[in-house]
């Protein structure tokens, strides 16, 4: 039996990655798996079980969890996102700051673990290294999947008749919608024509700065500029519909799962030119760009509003191209965890 562990996850009331990627390799595996907290599963499990998490965890929030893994008798599988906290610091909730680095030291202990991205992998290995582990686990890559709540994939887009943009993330200093917004007044003030939509909650550590920002413009232009704020997947998926193409200029990723999703509805993807972003853009359907280069996104966001061609050819390469699936990935772990 595996032991899929919802500790946190599964009362989780907002839409993240970490919670986007619990819940849909949880509906995958289906009846191969059972859902249980921790401490729960530590009491159940037995020598043929495997505990397997995409959690983020610490002895701190798991009184006893330590303990568990020294002493566990049953087999322990882990997903690994990203080391970002130990990276960008300055951009991270402190709080994710401080539990990090024993995290990933925990992760250690474990027989099995998927990074979500080679860059993720190759920082997970580094730090165990670095932090002078001499035993640690095999870490695989784990392809996650760009079937975003199921939905079927778009596979003939028609040039879309608005000029639309959209990005979808979390607002917080690590995505970078500051940089995107300067961008877009740029260009707006050059008397280019166009919508942005922006889709995300607000961190509320570091996000207020820039909704007062976006605020700040919206009274300046407009219908130009749109914010939603909780949106479900019925609006996502309906903005997807419409935009002419999405944008991500994030600073930062594990892997990056609004490129994945962008290019399985068929819509090119403007994404900061990172490690972990290369892996799913280079196939096809993206436009790269070099990280908080404004002039560099200016530019790209120019290109991708008045060259016809360019979008034409991205979205053919977007619906053309292989994507990974997330019964896939399910498939992955549950042939691996028997």
């Amino acid at each position: 039996m595996i032991f899929f562990d919802t500790t946190k996850t599964g009362a989780a009331s907002h839409r993240s990655g970490l919670t986007r990627v619990s819940a849909r390799l949880r509906d995958e595996l289906g009846p191969r798996a059972s859902a249980a907290a921790w401490d729960d599963a530590a009491r159940r499990a037995g020598p043929g079980d495997w505990f397997l998490t995409t959690e983020l965890f610490s002895e701190e929030e798991r009184p006893g969890f330590s303990a568990f893994l020294a002493t566990r008798r049953c087999r322990l599988a882990a997903v690994f996102h990203d080391a970002i906290p130990l990276r960008h610091p300055h951009i991270t909730w402190p709080q994710s700051v401080a539990r990090h680095p024993g995290y990933m030291k925990l992760l250690a202990q474990f027989d099995r673990v998927w990074a979500v991205s080679a860059a993720s992998r190759d920082d997970l290995l580094g730090y165990w290294r670095w932090a002078g582990l001499e035993k640690f686990p095999p870490v695989d890559v784990l392809a996650l999947g760009a079937d975003h709540a199921g939905s079927p994939r778009v596979t003939s887009r028609p040039a879309p008749r608005a000029a639309r943009l959209l990005c979808v993330g979390i607002v917080e200093p690590r995505k970078n919608q500051a940089l995107l917004l300067e961008a877009c007044e740029a260009l707006w003030s050059e008397g280019l024509a166009f919508e942005l939509h922006l889709v995300g909650r607000v961190n509320p550590h570091f996000g207020r700065p820039i909704v007062a920002r976006l605020r700040a413009l919206q009274r300046t232009r407009g219908p130009a500029l749109h914010f939603h704020e909780a949106a479900d997947d019925a609006t996502v998926a309906a903005l997807h519909a419409t935009a002419r193409a999405t944008v991500f200029p994030t600073l930062a990723e594990g892997c990056g799962l609004p490129v994945l999703e962008s290019l399985w509805q068929g819509v090119p993807c403007v994404c900061s030119d990172l490690p972990a972003l290369r892996e799913n853009a280079d196939a096809g359907g993206c436009l790269r760009v070099p990280p908080n280069d404004r002039p560099a996104w200016c530019d790209a966001l120019r290109r991708v509003l008045t060259d016809d061609a360019l979008i034409a050819r991205l979205a053919a390469e977007a619906v053309a191209r292989p994507l990974p699936r997330w019964h896939a990935a399910a498939d992955t772990l549950a042939t691996a965890l028997r």
